[in-house]
């Protein structure tokens, strides 16, 4: 007759007491430089082009194995694969405007519609690239993904290599604060069936949210015209595509802009630029809000963030571009 396993939350709990002392100690920190790919809808708004070129400033840290371009539906684009075709070509753009043209061989192109739509895995090269990449990796060295778009790249790789939990870290922007009152943020919306995925597939997760939390790092435009302007073609760039997007978003006279996908790639470096907690994973539900279950494994949760420390190492490592 089996003993029966002790501390059990219910009768039908699927994971011991083990599984959540594993999943604790394999969402530490790391401490050495980390192989990263970065998972982004790059034409969807301004913050991704901001991430791209912080991470590409922080090699000290990360090493960028792959770009991958996700699928985004807005005002921006026709359809999730326009999105994604206009996010792929705007990669090129700020690589070369990076005069980083050296990493546009580890461009691809990612789904091209959304896993909720689909019902199954969404395949595409940057799925596969994700896949093949991840067979260099293992629990004890994972391959880093930093998620700044809808999950549906990640949760088409993990569909399709259920093994890829063992071999991945996941850094993903998406959702809202655990203590707003829904869940309707643009990265879970999009797609929440791969958010779902993502979060009960028992890889390691770093959950950065938005609104609650990360929304306040924000940047004004006198504030990026000060620190910034006529420091580099990027710089300009950048400077001009959020005054524009802010006049679209909000059309204030006075207006901020969070740039929070920044954050995603902060999150592994060494400035201590945010505070996060264990906390078991959420479920997204289709009504776009949040329900609990204590039984799920533990994820960290980012709750506060440091913005004037962040927002100084950003533009300070943004000013160092030609």
């Amino acid at each position: 007759m089996e003993s029966p396993k002790p501390y059990i939350f219910t009768d039908n709990n699927p994971n011991t007491m083990e599984d959540y002392a594993k999943s604790v100690r394999r969402l530490a920190k790391p401490k050495k430089k980390v192989d990263v790919v970065l998972d982004t809808d790059m034409f969807n708004e301004v913050d991704d082009q901001f991430a791209l070129a912080y991470l590409l400033q922080s090699e000290e840290k990360l090493n960028l194995k792959a770009i991958c371009a996700a699928p985004f539906f807005n005002h921006h684009s026709e359809s999730p694969k326009d999105g994604m075709e206009k996010s792929y070509d705007e990669i090129f753009k700020i690589l070369r405007m990076l005069k980083r043209e050296e990493y546009e061989n580890v461009v691809y192109k990612g789904a091209d519609d959304f896993l909720i739509e689909r019902k199954e895995a969404v395949d595409s090269p940057a799925v596969r690239e994700i896949i093949r990449l991840s067979e260099n990796y293992d629990e004890e060295n994972p391959l880093y993904i930093i998620g700044i778009a809808a999950a549906t790249n990640i949760a088409s790789a993990l569909l399709l290599c259920p093994e890829l939990k063992n071999r991945v870290f996941i850094v993903w922007l998406g959702g809202l604060g655990f203590d707003w009152h829904d869940n309707k943020s643009f990265n879970a919306g999009q797609d929440v069936e791969a958010a779902r995925v993502v979060l009960s597939s028992g890889a390691p997760v770093v959950l950065l949210p938005g609104r609650g939390v990360l929304d306040h790092f924000s940047t004004t435009g006198p504030e990026l015209r000060y620190w910034l302007q006529g420091k580099n073609a990027f710089c300009d760039y950048i400077i001009e595509k959020t005054e524009r997007e802010s006049q679209i978003c909000n059309g204030e006279k006075c207006w901020s802009r969070p740039i929070s996908d920044v954050a995603a790639v902060a999150w592994l470096l060494d400035g201590n630029f945010m505070l996060d907690r264990l906390e078991h994973s959420p479920v997204m539900e289709y009504d776009h809000l949040y329900a609990e279950d204590k039984r799920r494994l533990f994820i960290k949760y980012v709750y506060s963030i440091n913005r004037d420390k962040l927002m100084s190492d950003l533009f300070e490592k943004l000013s160092r571009y030609l």
